[in-house]
């Protein structure tokens, strides 16, 4: 008796000094929220394969970062805010947590009250909460990048530019067929400001999630008559609305979409149907870089790769290497300041996104020449860079059709600031103070 007593106190201990082992990070860990099923699919997975695809290469390449191993682990989305919010619960108290890619507006909007508890930040590369770019407001949110409100605000200046200038737009009509969600409703405000500054008549037409039947929002749209559409759609929507605009007699050319309705999935089963279509565009796509040949090299090359080889490149596989490669650089940047060599706590990752320097010679040694703008970000500027081009697709591939605009911060930031005050007035909190931001 007292022999099983001592055993089974020695396994307990034996226990504990495991859990303790586990608890003290080796490991850099990236918690990968995707949906690889469902109507979303075809958009989530390339951006998916992407992250994942860097992660290998960068251990495989580099070693991890300064000796720091990277790991990873997928959960299952499909989209839904209740299953994104599940993933977060089970994955946010993995040893070595680096931050969380929600891959959905609506997740974001639910994680955002959870996060500062928590200590861990979220990335929300050209979606989410576009107030979040105040940084003094929302310490743990970085829509880096880009929000809806900068992307809507470029495409109407290239509009206004089609046009002959801003004064043209007064009187026109465009319409916003929307994804009818968190991520579809962002961009309104900013439309409203602008129809109001440019005398143009904006028309609302929601879209029901997912988006698979559009004939009453197209038959608003013949009877509408606008004189551009602007698609805020994701998935199985963008297709959709691609056929129905065939179908319906609305001219492509005169279509313009979000960056996440801009890419092959979207228009490849379209084909001559899409042709002329313009949607914005955050990155370039193509196997031409340097980090896309490193990949190729030391992960698909090795039969290591997520998706399909000839995937590699593409729109949306390539904003996912974006994404992961500033995750990792706000990783490195972090170590800079807490230590080379260790693996960096949620608190000081979000540090080293508030604090990320990437300069055109930093892009170009990371493989990523002309791939992306160079992005700076700071305690009051948490998305880095709001520029933007717009390409178009010629039945067969992507062209640029436009240079690169920059959103207009003299309409942004007011709003930005407006939208902070009312978020920390909500939630009874206080603008961040200079030591915070140093902190």
């Amino acid at each position: 008796m007292i022999r099983r007593t001592l055993l089974a106190l020695l396994a307990g201990a034996a226990a504990l000094t495991s859990g303790l082992a586990y608890a003290q990070a080796k490991e850099q860990f990236f918690p990968l929220l995707s949906y690889r099923t469902g109507p979303y699919a075809p958009n989530g997975t390339p951006w998916a394969n992407g992250k994942q695809d860097y992660i290998k290469m960068i251990n495989a390449r580099d070693g991890g970062v300064n000796g720091v191993k990277l790991t990873f682990e997928e959960c299952e989305t499909g989209y839904a805010t209740d299953r994104g919010v599940e993933c977060y619960e089970r994955l946010k108290s993995r040893p070595g947590v680096a931050l969380f890619d929600p891959q959905a507006t609506g997740i974001t909007f639910a994680l955002t009250d959870k996060v500062p508890n928590d200590k861990i930040p979220l990335i929300t590369l050209g979606y989410g909460l576009s107030v979040a770019q105040d940084g003094q407001a929302f310490k743990w949110n970085f829509p880096l990048m880009g929000s809806y409100w900068t992307g809507a605000d470029i495409l109407i200046q290239h509009l206004a530019k089609k046009e002959g200038g801003f004064d043209k737009l007064k009187g026109k009509k465009i319409a916003l067929v929307y994804h009818d969600s968190p991520f579809g409703k962002e961009p309104i405000p900013l439309l409203q400001e602008r129809s109001k500054m440019h005398g143009f008549n904006l028309e609302l037409i929601p879209v029901t999630a997912p988006g698979v039947e559009q004939k009453a929002a197209w038959l608003q749209v013949r009877q509408m008559r606008p004189d551009f559409v602007l698609l805020w759609g994701w998935g199985v929507m963008n297709s959709t609305a691609l056929k129905e605009a065939q179908a319906t007699g609305y001219p492509r050319d005169k279509m313009y979409g979000v960056w996440w309705a801009g890419a092959e999935p979207d228009v490849k089963d379209v084909g001559d149907g899409a042709k002329g279509y313009n949607a914005l565009a955050l990155n370039t796509s193509g196997t031409q870089p340097k980090v896309i040949q490193d990949i190729l090299k030391y992960v698909h090359d090795k039969g290591q790769g997520t998706g399909p080889k000839d995937e590699v490149g593409s729109v949306l596989y390539t904003r996912g290497l974006i994404i992961q490669m500033l995750g990792i650089e706000a990783v490195r940047r972090a170590q800079e300041r807490f230590g080379k060599g260790k693996v960096m706590t949620g608190e000081q990752v979000r540090w080293g996104l508030e604090n990320l320097a990437l300069d055109q010679k930093r892009l170009d040694a990371l493989g990523f020449a002309g791939v992306m703008r160079p992005l700076s970000t700071s305690c009051s500027d948490h998305m880095g860079s709001t520029w933007a081009r717009v390409h178009t697709w010629d039945g067969a591939k992507w062209n640029f059709s436009s240079d690169w605009y920059q959103a207009d911060e003299q309409i942004i930031k007011p709003m930005v600031k407006a939208g902070g005050e009312k978020y920390l007035a909500d939630k009874k909190l206080t603008r961040r103070t200079a030591a915070d931001c140093q902190s």
